[in-house]
């Protein structure tokens, strides 16, 4: 297995996601370098900073140009960072010397490093979203055509009372809404131009670097944060604990549909399942085990950031490096997981069949909350539930349903709607419209 599993030739269509995948290849952060060093000459150039002759031919070589990321490989072994091999390899294939002297003009390394990361991040959560909007839009029209289809609500994995499908996917789907709300904030931490100069003063530009700042802000339709944050690392740490967030809320619907396809339980069927070498009967839960996995995989990582956190000083090479072996495994990891949960959303099928027979196997034992309220009305409150009890070890031993027991034991109570699946379920079908609702409006 390859070191990561999702540039794999062999396990790249499992684990990786190529759409984000390709915004952190080298080409990318190359580009995404080289138009940011554009960007800062030409709004340079307007300020009078560098000489407009010089700033235009550095922005049109940063369109034009194209470097070879191999190239920088040498130099980043031993600099630790890419700019110096870059802005020397860009100042080469000008051959303008007289205009190459002013590109990257008072600026340092991670200024044009994390500039071109929020470029690329801003792409990425708009694919992010864009994928998470389409898969609240799918769980909500499953909620809504099985909010009354009634199934087993298990509780440490137990038969508990019954429920709805509805309210099981309003469960998935609850978390995701207020995930995709959550985005908003955090996308606005990470699209931050970064321009700080050495140690963050910007003193070789003098008064005039806050509004170069500024116009490199606008230029690349980026945010001003009014500062540095070279050694301010809370917005890309907030977007990993978003991405943990979200990769463990799509993991619960993962684990969730891997009991519910579970032979034996079978109350949900996929749309196509993974074969075994060996056994032909197998038709195995791939992508809600995907999910599974890669919820814990994207928590390991985020403890890998969030140890990132305290930056040393004005600038913290070690700390800035957990970043770049972290962050875009968690970025390319958790687009998988939304695309997987995306299909799952649009392809899931639950049988209603299997529900109801599993909610009839436990012979009526799943009303037994029902009825000790329902005893309650002609006993005190503990008596009813110790009744209960009673009944259900009676019923046990007898091999009769719970419901037969309760009728002979107590035929001066009205026992019809205790035992009738219709009348026990409760908020479920209204939590599962609500979800519905709330998914169409979030659409909108």
């Amino acid at each position: 297995m390859t070191a990561a599993p999702s540039d794999s030739a062999i396990y790249r269509h499992l684990l990786g996601d190529p759409e984000i995948g390709q915004l952190f290849s080298d080409t990318a952060e190359v580009r995404a370098m080289m138009l940011v060093e554009g960007a800062l000459a030409k709004v340079q150039g307007e300020a009078g900073l560098i000489p407009e002759t010089a700033a235009a031919a550095i922005h049109r070589a940063s369109m034009e140009l194209q470097i070879d990321p191999s190239g920088l490989a040498a130099s980043v072994g031993r600099n630790a960072v890419p700019v110096p091999e870059l802005v020397a390899m860009f100042r080469n294939a000008m051959q303008a010397p007289e205009h190459a002297h002013y590109l990257h003009w008072g600026a340092t390394s991670q200024d044009i490093m994390d500039t071109a990361l929020a470029l690329r991040l801003r792409q990425t959560v708009a694919i992010l979203d864009e994928r998470l909007a389409g898969t609240i839009d799918a769980l909500g029209l499953l909620a809504a055509r099985h909010a009354e289809t009634p199934m087993v609500a298990r509780t440490y994995g137990q038969a508990a009372v019954v429920t709805t499908f509805g309210a099981h996917v309003a469960a998935w789907g609850n978390p995701l809404l207020r995930h995709r709300r959550r985005l908003r904030d955090v996308t606005e931490d990470v699209t931050q131009v970064s321009l700080s100069g050495a140690a963050g003063t910007l003193s070789v530009m003098g008064g005039a670097g806050t509004d170069i700042r500024a116009a490199l802000a606008r230029a690349l339709n980026l945010t001003d944060p009014g500062g540095t944050w070279h050694s301010q690392r809370d917005g890309v740490a907030a977007l990993a604990g978003w991405l943990t967030g979200l990769a463990g809320s799509l993991g619960k619907m993962g684990e969730d549909l891997l009991i519910l396809t579970q032979s034996g339980i079978e109350e949900v069927q996929l749309d196509q399942g993974g074969g075994s070498s060996t056994m032909p009967q197998k038709s195995n839960p791939v992508l809600p085990s995907l999910l599974a996995a890669i919820a814990r995989q994207v928590a390991g990582l985020n403890g890998a950031m969030r140890s990132a956190l305290p930056h040393r000083q004005e600038r913290d090479a070690s700390a800035w490096m957990v970043e770049w072996m972290s962050l875009p495994q968690m970025m390319i990891l958790t687009g998988r997981a939304v695309s997987a949960a995306l299909e799952l959303a649009r392809t899931i099928q639950p049988n209603a069949d299997r529900m109801a027979r599993h909610i009839d196997a436990t012979g009526g034992n799943l009303f037994a909350e029902a009825l000790s309220f329902a005893l309650s009305a002609h006993m005190p409150r503990h008596e009813a539930q110790a009744e209960t009890k009673r009944l259900i070890e009676a019923a046990t031993a007898s091999e009769r349903s719970l419901k037969e027991l309760a009728a002979d034991r107590h035929p001066d109570c009205d026992l019809k709607t205790v035992f009738d699946v219709s009348r026990q379920l409760g908020q479920a079908p209204t939590e599962a419209r609500a979800f519905a609702a709330r998914a169409q409006s979030d659409a909108s």
